[in-house]
């Protein structure tokens, strides 16, 4: 297995032979705007470029999107990606907005699993901020709130988890003890927006914590770091806190399983 950090929740996974494409957000740095109603708004994002060429990070053999949002999918995408890709999306929602956007080999990622190429991905609960905080906050933008994780498993490869954007809590916790990861892929930078005294969308500090001391046995690689406008939490804190079984790669960083 290969991981290859690129930026962002953005990733190549070589996982039995096989490359997959994570949300891909392929913008320039400071191409769109702040989040409205999140913290540090008026930064602009990416905070920082791609660091190899898109026609590089294409050059995958499918790809998955955990959700439709525009820190994880964009036009740049788009115009890159080969409309016959197979591509792999949590819902029927999710699925028609690709549709629309010419691709025509999707795929809905089921909780009891779906097969391609000798692998099996299994679809996983998020929770993308307190859901009756947030959810009312997304749906008010037009925004979805749902996202999914995904679990990989193969016969010759060890058990992969990408936890997706959500939150520390039971699913996670339940979705570890299930299928016993060897790998886990947080996204850890704490991007929060401006309700009550902040409210986290993904895990932080004290989430990479405990998703540290509850899978003691799993590697932890914290992803989806540095770059978004209303993170915080950096590279640089999480490496501070000298977690045994963390591991917190650059962007253009490939680790191998």
């Amino acid at each position: 297995m290969l991981i290859h950090q690129i930026r962002n929740a953005t990733l190549i996974i070589t996982y039995n032979n096989t490359r997959f494409l994570i949300d891909p957000w392929l913008m320039p740095k400071d191409y769109m705007e702040g989040f409205l109603g999140a913290v540090n708004s008026d930064v602009r994002q990416p905070r920082v470029e791609l660091p190899i060429a898109i026609e590089k990070i294409v050059d995958v053999d499918a790809v998955i999107l955990t959700h439709f949002h525009p820190d994880h999918f964009d036009e740049f995408a788009v115009n890159a990606l080969k409309k016959d890709i197979p591509f792999f999306v949590q819902s029927k929602h999710d699925s028609d907005i690709i549709k629309s956007y010419g691709f025509n080999n999707i795929k809905i990622i089921k909780d009891d699993g779906i097969e391609f190429k000798d692998i099996t991905l299994y679809k996983t609960p998020c929770q993308h901020g307190r859901i009756e905080v947030v959810k009312p906050m997304c749906e008010k933008m037009s925004m979805p709130y749902e996202a999914m994780g995904v679990i990989f498993k193969a016969k010759n490869e060890k058990t992969l988890y990408i936890v997706g954007d959500t939150i520390w809590y039971d699913e996670v916790k339940n979705t570890i003890d299930t299928f016993a990861p060897d790998i886990i892929i947080a996204n850890a930078c704490g991007a929060t927006v401006c309700i009550g005294d902040g409210e986290r969308l993904i895990m932080d500090i004290n989430d990479i914590k405990n998703i540290s001391e509850y899978a003691k046995k799993s590697t932890i690689i914290a992803s989806h770091m540095d770059t978004v406008s209303h993170l915080t939490v950096t590279r640089e804190d999480i490496r501070n806190l000298k977690l045994n079984n963390v591991v917190v790669p650059d962007d253009n960083e490939l680790l191998s399983f």
